[in-house]
């Protein structure tokens, strides 16, 4: 499993949104609805997923989940 489809499956688990929605370009906030809870919900979710959380201050600066699935791909 790739690391975007392991992802996107995290997003879909965490977030209540359509699975046609999350793409590469979607954003966290404007596509998927995220808000700052749904964040913290969905980087505990993939702390569990992938063994290694993502720092507030990282996340913060992760607005697509291209940057999410970039920046675990970074580390891993």
């Amino acid at each position: 499993m790739s690391t975007f489809e392991k992802v996107k499956e995290t997003i879909l688990e965490t977030l209540s949104c359509d699975e046609a929605d999350v793409t590469l370009e979607a954003t966290l906030t404007d596509d998927l609805g995220a808000d700052s809870l749904d964040a913290v919900e969905l980087n505990m979710a993939l702390e569990e997923a992938f063994g290694e959380g993502i720092p507030d201050e990282e996340l913060e600066k992760l607005k697509t989940v291209k940057d999410i699935v970039d920046y675990i791909d970074a580390r891993q």
